[in-house]
């Protein structure tokens, strides 16, 4: 009987060894799963750290922000912002160029971390994508040709053809306003069709449309009209990458106090387009 009774309690003893095994190497295995997932989730701004790239999607054909110089390298008021942005992360800046329309989907994609593109600050992205804190402001006008006396308000667009990038602020702007919007791809584009009469107008950036004014006097197109309020543009990113936003934050607020803003500002436009 006490062999049976022994018995009997051996076999309990092992069993209840055993589930305490099974239970600490379940805990075990939870652990090291826990900690192979949080190697494995690495943040964006780690995953460009390490690869020391910060790869910008830009246009490439909105002066004076992003263009080509005469010399054939990528430039502008943004790439500027950009690269130092992409210094002060200590990373190198690598720009990916393409058409306004395609940029939130290469964004998407994941072709780029960041967009640096003159895009508007507006709630309907915000509910997509994150926003840098404002780096620059800038109110739309109406452009036309320079014979055109029928557009002097912005109700005056209605059932006017517009030039358009079809996703752009501007193009919201036209739509608002009753216009037919003509496709384009870029700037300087819009500004052909306007020239050529193909079109009545185009609703753009002032900055942008004074430098093109600058620079070629002699294309027959002239504001119309100028929007009151301004509207405010911000570097894009997709959403979960917020340790990324604070820092580009950070290099911004600093490249503020620091002056480097102020000298970019004013090497492009003359002013502090910030304000």
């Amino acid at each position: 009987m006490k062999k049976i009774l022994f018995g009997f309690i051996l076999l309990i003893t092992m069993v209840l060894a055993a589930c305490g095994s099974n239970n600490t190497e379940e805990g075990q295995t939870g652990s090291e799963g826990e900690s192979a997932e949080g190697t494995k989730e690495q943040t964006l701004l780690a995953e460009i750290q390490e690869s020391g790239e910060l790869l910008i999607g830009t246009e490439g054909t909105y002066p004076p922000y992003t263009f080509h110089n005469e010399e054939g390298e990528l430039t502008g008021f943004d790439v500027e912002i950009a690269r130092e942005v992409a210094e002060r992360l200590g990373v190198e800046p690598v720009f990916k160029e393409t058409k306004w329309d395609a940029m939130f989907a290469g964004l998407n994609a994941e072709r780029f971390d960041m967009v640096a593109n003159q895009v508007g600050i507006r709630p309907d992205r915000q509910e997509k994508y994150s926003f840098s804190d404002p780096y620059i402001q800038s109110s739309a006008v109406i452009v036309t040709h320079k014979d055109n006396t029928e557009i002097a308000d912005f109700s005056d667009l209605d059932g006017k053809k517009t030039a358009q990038s079809l996703t752009s602020n501007y193009a919201d702007i036209a739509r608002d306003n009753g216009a037919e919007i003509t496709s384009v791809e870029g700037f300087n584009e819009s500004m052909q069709l306007l020239a050529s009469k193909r079109v009545d107008a185009t609703v753009n950036d002032r900055l942008s449309v004074l430098d093109y004014k600058q620079k070629r006097p002699d294309v027959p197109v002239k504001i119309a009209v100028r929007k009151d309020e301004a509207s405010q543009s911000g570097l894009l990113f997709r959403q979960g990458n917020e340790e990324l936003v604070e820092k580009v934050n950070e290099a911004l607020a600093e490249m503020k106090e620091d002056g480097t803003y102020l000298e970019i500002s004013e090497k492009w436009f003359g002013e502090d387009v910030s304000k």
